[in-house]
C-alpha cells in the first residue's frame, strides 16, 4: 500500500484565468479542430465533441443530429445489423466521418464488429469501450481489432492514468478514452472506492497520449459547458457527454407523461436497468454501478448544442484563443472553493 500525497483536481475544483485578447466577438473563435490519427494516417476535421455510447444518449437519431454540425456521435453497441443497414441508407454521406460503431470485447462482438464493417466499409471509427481497461483482456482485443482492421480509427478506453494510456496507444489504439467514475449516472467510485478527479486525470493522460502521437478523450464529469471548456483547456482533444445530452427528442430511453410533465429515463450501462435490458439482469458475481433517473424532457437538441458551443467560444474570447487548438495553450486554471453564486438557484 502505498499513498500519492499531490493533490488530485475535479472541474469543480478549479477556474480558468482571464487573459488579455484581441478578439472582438464570439463569432470569430473557430471550434473545429483537424487530426491526423497515429495508426490509421486518417485525417479528420470537425467540431471534438462527442456523444457517450450510451443506449439513452447514442443513438442514430442523436448521430444525425450532431453530423449536422459537424460533432460527433460514438453509436451504441445494442443496435442490430439490420438497424445499422436502414441507419446507412438514411444519411448524406458527408456524416459518415462523425460516428463511431462501439463495441465489447466478447468474441460476439468481434464478429458483429467484423460484418458491419463488411458491409459498410466507408465507416472510419471503431470504440472499444468497456467499464476498466486495465485488463489485458482489453490491451489483446485492442491489438486483435488493429491487425483486423490496419485503416480505421481505433478508441479504446477507459483508463485514467498516463502508463496505461501508453499501453494501449503502443497496441493499436488512436485515441484513448479518459475517465473512471465522474459520469452522473456512474457509481463505480461508490461501490468500488476506485476513480480518478477527471481534470486530472485528463492533464496526465494528455501528456501521456500527445508524446506518443495519440490522442484522448475525456469522458464524463462535465454537467455544464464551462466543463467543456476545462476539458480542452487541460489538454483533451476530444470531449464526451452523456447526461448533458440525455432527455432530449433524439435521446434514447422511455419517454415517461407524469402529471402533465414529460420526461426521459436516462441510465448507466452498467445499471440495473442496462443489465436486465441486455444481459438478463445483474450476474450474481457483481453490482450494478449505474444509477436510473429520470431527466425532464428537454425537446430537441439543437438548442443545448447552442448553448454548449456559445460557451466555448466565450471561454475562447476570455483568454485570447482565436481556435479551440490554442485553448490549452492560453488556459491557467486557478484554485477555489466556490463556482458560482447560488443565491437564486
Amino acid at each position: 500500500m502505498r499513498i500519492e500525497n499531490d493533490i488530485k483536481l475535479g472541474f469543480k475544483d478549479v477556474m480558468i484565468r482571464p487573459k488579455r485578447s484581441t478578439l472582438k466577438s464570439r463569432s470569430q473563435v473557430s471550434l473545429e479542430r483537424t487530426f491526423k490519427f497515429l495508426h490509421s494516417s486518417y485525417v479528420w476535421n470537425g467540431i471534438p465533441i462527442m456523444a457517450a455510447n450510451m443506449d439513452t444518449v447514442g443513438t442514430f437519431e442523436m448521430a444525425k443530429a450532431l453530423a449536422a454540425h459537424k460533432m460527433f456521435t460514438a453509436i451504441h453497441k445494442h443496435y442490430s445489423i439490420d438497424e445499422w443497414n436502414a441507419f446507412m441508407t438514411s444519411i448524406p454521406q458527408d456524416y459518415i466521418p462523425y460516428f463511431a460503431v462501439s463495441t465489447g470485447t466478447s468474441e460476439q462482438d468481434n464478429e458483429k464488429l467484423r460484418t458491419i464493417f463488411t458491409i459498410h466499409p466507408q465507416l472510419r471509427f471503431i470504440c472499444i469501450d468497456v467499464a476498466n481497461g486495465y485488463s489485458q483482456h482489453f490491451v489483446d482485443f485492442v491489438k486483435n481489432a488493429r491487425a483486423q482492421f490496419p485503416d480505421k480509427v481505433i478508441i479504446a478506453g477507459n483508463v485514467v492514468t498516463g502508463e496505461m494510456v501508453e499501453e494501449l496507444i503502443l497496441s493499436g489504439a488512436d485515441i484513448v478514452k479518459v475517465g473512471i467514475g465522474p459520469g452522473s449516472v456512474c457509481t463505480t467510485r461508490v461501490k468500488t472506492g476506485v476513480g480518478y478527479p477527471q481534470l486530472s486525470a485528463i492533464i496526465e493522460c494528455a501528456d501521456a497520449a500527445h508524446g506518443l502521437g495519440g490522442q484522448i478523450i475525456s469522458d464524463g464529469g462535465c454537467s455544464i459547458p464551462g466543463d467543456l471548456s476545462k476539458a480542452f483547456g487541460a489538454g483533451a482533444d476530444f470531449v464526451m457527454l452523456g447526461g448533458m445530452l440525455s432527455g432530449h427528442q433524439e435521446s434514447g430511453g422511455e419517454l415517461i407523461e407524469r402529471n402533465g410533465e414529460k420526461f426521459k429515463q436516462f441510465y448507466g450501462m452498467s445499471s440495473k436497468t442496462a443489465m436486465e435490458k441486455y444481459v438478463g439482469g445483474v450476474a450474481n458475481y457483481r453490482a450494478s454501478e449505474g444509477k436510473t433517473v429520470e431527466i425532464p424532457f428537454k425537446g430537441d437538441v439543437s438548442d443545448t448544442i447552442q448553448d454548449i458551443l456559445g460557451g466555448i467560444r466565450s471561454t475562447c474570447t476570455y483568454v485570447g484563443a482565436p481556435r479551440l487548438k490554442e485553448l490549452t495553450k492560453r488556459t491557467t486554471f486557478i484554485r477555489v472553493s466556490e463556482q458560482e453564486n447560488k443565491v437564486y438557484s
